[in-house]
């Protein structure tokens, strides 16, 4: 099938010690740490880089400050992956590291690497909910989940310029198999990698109209993750960047948090699953940002009856 999923991340950043403490809150896990980089993972073992020199393999930064240096993705089969290599070596140059992963750079100045996929199981059990003729727990009732652990990364939001937006949109599609999901037509293009389910695997946003990172999501099994996580990162200090919603397009509960490596984050849950009978969605004018946000009256000075 080909790209199964993102592999890896590589940040360009300048105070490790605060990336790495954000993401130890976010809830991911070091692997490794040094003076110079230190290294993440997700429950189904993707990992996360901050890397202080991020080294020669790896292009120039598209925009000035902390930011995202590179994406690695992760091929089923090493047939597909020398088929990948050889469709992009016919169009730029492809340099292949001690590791077994090759780098290049796609349209905007972004790395992007393939290698061989390594996913690691992490099964889920939904936590079980109740409605009127749909009991699903009895006799029991929920506790506060006490530490959120990101299952996986799911999908990458990259901002372009919009000159050249239809060449980088088929650097993708042309050399690595993406397939177009939903165009919005005044600000993206949402695409789905090959072996991936979910209804985009990618975002490469115009409506900026400059490059650099918009935001890498990552999903954890449910909606109360969501609101407990990202209650979690602001009791820690760090700054919400939009208030809990579900996204219109992609239908995701959602919470995003500034990040210090650059762009943001976002805890992500039901994101909606997508075969081949889904037919890529046009759209003239761009859908609401989501169908619903959360809204609050009640001010700051609640009284303790209230």
């Amino acid at each position: 099938m080909g790209i199964q999923r993102i592999e890896s991340v590589t940040y360009g950043i300048d105070d490790l010690g605060e990336c790495a403490r954000f993401f130890d809150d976010f809830g991911l896990f070091l692997v490794e740490r040094t003076d110079e980089y230190a290294v993440f993972e997700t429950l189904t073992g993707q990992t996360l880089s901050l890397d202080t020199d991020p080294g020669t393999l790896l292009p120039p930064p598209v925009e000035g400050g902390p930011t995202l240096r590179e994406v690695v993705w992760g091929v089923d089969t090493p047939g597909e992956l020398e088929r990948l290599v050889a469709s992009v070596g016919r169009e730029r140059t492809v340099r292949e590291d001690a590791a077994g992963v090759f780098h290049t750079v796609d349209e905007t100045g972004f790395g992007v690497g393939l290698t061989l996929a390594r996913p690691r199981s992490a099964p889920v059990t939904p936590r079980p909910a109740n409605a009127l003729g749909s009991v699903n727990r009895w006799n029991t009732a929920l506790e506060a989940i006490t530490r959120v652990r990101p299952l996986r990364m799911c999908h990458v939001a990259l901002n372009i310029p919009k000159d050249g937006r239809q060449e980088a949109v088929g650097f993708y599609v042309d050399l690595l198999g993406f397939r177009p999901t939903d165009v919005v037509e005044p600000m993206g293009v949402f695409m789905q990698a090959p072996g991936d389910e979910d209804q985009h695997t990618m975002l490469l946003c115009h409506r900026p109209d400059k490059a650099g990172v918009n935001h890498i999501a990552y999903e954890v099994p449910g909606f109360d993750d969501v609101i407990e996580g990202g209650n979690h990162m602001i009791d820690q200090g760090w700054r919400e960047a939009r208030r809990l919603g579900r996204h219109t397009v992609g239908s995701n509960v959602f919470r995003f948090v500034h990040a210090p490596c650059g762009g943001r984050v976002e805890y992500a849950a039901d994101m909606d699953r997508v075969d081949d009978t889904y037919e890529t969605r046009v759209h003239e004018t761009t859908p609401p940002h989501h169908i619903w946000a959360l809204r609050t009256n009640r001010d700051q000075q609640d009284s303790p009856a209230s």
